[in-house]
């Protein structure tokens, strides 16, 4: 357990859109997955839409994975695996809200107490979930939309209300993303879940591969992951012997951190002699 001071690191975008059928999830998502990678070859959909990704080709030699039934999250994540081996920098998931229904469907078939079955539902939900947010790929998932009712009384009887559009997901799964964009059928775009603090002030706007060359320049001005490890393991070494251990395997390849590495000697050598001083000086009392 280390206390450290808050950083943004460089890292990959995992990101929401969510919309009615017509409204241009999948073509929105390719023009992001553009902008956010430059070369369409790296990236890869994982289609359950009856392979309707192909109808948008002439974007671009992109990789398209069919995804048929079942629909189970075990399916989605090797799925995800196989374009993770494949070297694809940019997963789309078209979509997930098919993933969500499977688990709906498996929940009503299982016998006994309601309430009590969800322990077995929820925690490959969470698995599904836990492998969008690790992957090292940049991942769009979308996600379908369906009218919500509330039931209000007047005159006496309960009355179904229109209260508005939601994702055809577990409730609190926008949460998980950091960026959240709700697509209307003129195929405008609002964001309605914004961590960058770049759109959620915006008009309604059309997306374009524009928007994705945003999201990389934003995510570009974190501190590598990589440089951070190499931070934290520099700061750990005990010893210098372990430390210059540590300089012959990694400067080459990271000499911008020339100067931690020196610091941390000074820092090793300074703590050794006070140590030999602090015995020495127990030694010469008794």
């Amino acid at each position: 357990m280390q206390l450290r001071q808050a950083q943004r690191r460089l890292s990959r975008i995992k990101m929401a859109l969510q919309g009615p059928s017509g409204s241009g999830k999948t073509y929105s998502s390719l023009l992001l997955a553009q902008g956010l990678v430059g070369d369409l070859r790296k990236v890869a959909i994982i289609d359950t839409e009856n392979s309707s990704s192909d109808l948008y080709a002439h974007l671009g030699p992109y990789n398209v994975l069919p995804l048929g039934e079942p629909f189970s999250p075990e399916r989605y994540i090797q799925a995800m695996d196989q374009c993770e081996k494949a070297g694809i920098e940019c997963i789309i998931l078209d979509s997930i809200s098919h993933c969500w229904d499977f688990l709906l469907d498996a929940h009503g078939n299982m016998v006994g107490n309601s309430f009590t079955n969800w322990a077995k539902i929820t925690p490959r939900q969470k698995a599904f979930v836990q492998k969008i947010l690790q992957s090292p790929a940049h991942v769009i998932a979308t996600m379908r939309v369906k009218q919500e009712y509330v039931l209000n009384e007047k005159n006496g009887k309960q009355v179904p209300e229109k209260v508005g559009l939601k994702a055809v997901q577990r409730d609190g799964m926008d949460y998980e993303f950091t960026l959240v964009f709700d697509l209307d059928i003129q195929h405008m775009a609002t964001c309605s879940k914004d961590r960058t603090g770049m759109f959620d002030k915006n008009p309604p706007s059309r997306i374009s591969d524009a928007t994705g060359q945003q999201i990389l320049n934003w995510l570009t001005k974190g501190i590598p992951e990589e440089e951070s490890t190499m931070e934290q393991r520099i700061g750990s070494c005990q010893s210098v012997s372990d430390l210059l251990q540590l300089y012959s395997e990694n400067i080459l390849n990271h000499p911008e951190l020339g100067p931690l590495f020196t610091q941390r000697r000074h820092e090793l050598q300074s703590l050794q002699l006070t140590k030999s001083q602090s015995n020495g000086t127990a030694a010469h009392r008794k």
